[in-house]
């Protein structure tokens, strides 16, 4: 698996085993998307498959585009699907159609290909927005960005996998003194908002089950977050616990494709 890019200026990644490859959310332009599989050595036209986390704009960019030019279904929820038609409409009101579409429930899993996907809900502020874990040849792996906290519900769900990408989105104080209005910074800190450091850090220091040997920190804030920051506050927490030294930590960000992980 790889990520392509994360962070308030688009999101794609790739999953794929063998004979399967998906991609997760489609916030960057189809140009943009083609180029960045290249740098992967994948090929465009062996994509399977999108999936679509929920329909703000940096998740959901490039998605009729690329939809459109490699012809394979888009998988989202059907509140997801309305929440995107409605936003894309046109100045005379027509709604660009996606060629092949699957709504999916949150809870219900269902396959492409050889990959088991289990979708899951996360709080935050779009109409029906979910993580995901996958599951291929013995490996799980675990997708949970853009969401306010961390519940109970997500936490199980995130049990055992092999790779993590978690949201380590901002620096409460970066965030608190930054240039935003204060609506924009109370959205961010809000159960619907996005998780801080100091939240993800919560996370691995107490409800963590420790398995993943890598932990990609996503979505993190260009304007208030910095790389290493959020990488000391994972480190810390992970390192305080007996027994998870073995975790590496990465970083996705919005302009570099991030190094293949294979399993």
């Amino acid at each position: 698996m790889s990520v392509l890019a994360s962070g308030s200026r688009g999101n794609c990644a790739l999953v794929a085993t063998s004979s399967t490859r998906i991609l997760v959310d489609a916030g960057l332009s189809g140009r943009e998307t083609f180029k960045r599989l290249r740098a992967l050595g994948e090929r465009a036209e062996e994509i399977s498959a999108i999936l679509i986390t929920h329909e703000h704009s940096d998740h959901v960019a490039g998605l009729q585009r690329l939809a459109t030019k490699l012809n394979v279904p888009v998988f989202l929820t059907a509140p997801t699907h309305h929440a995107w038609s409605r936003a894309v409409r046109d100045e005379k009101g027509a709604i660009p159609e996606l060629p092949k579409s699957e709504h999916f429930s949150a809870g219900r899993g269902f396959c492409v290909g050889d990959i088991e996907v289990m979708p899951f809900t996360i709080p935050h502020d779009a109409a029906d927005p979910v993580g995901f874990t996958f599951r291929a040849e013995g490996v799980k792996i675990g997708f949970a960005t853009d969401l306010g906290y961390m519940p109970a519900s997500v936490r199980d769900h995130l049990r055992g996998c092999s790779v993590l990408v978690m949201e380590s989105n901002h620096d409460v104080e970066m965030l608190r003194s930054g240039p935003y209005p204060w609506s924009v910074k109370q959205r961010v800190m809000s159960r619907v908002g996005h998780l801080s450091n100091d939240s993800l850090a919560e996370f691995f220091s107490s409800d963590y089950d420790g398995g993943a040997e890598y932990v990609i920190l996503a979505h993190l804030s260009e304007q208030n977050n910095h790389p290493e920051i959020a990488r000391a506050a994972a480190e810390q927490a992970l390192g305080g616990r007996q027994g998870l030294w073995h975790n590496r930590v990465l970083l996705a960000t919005q302009t570099e494709v991030l190094e293949p992980i294979r399993l």
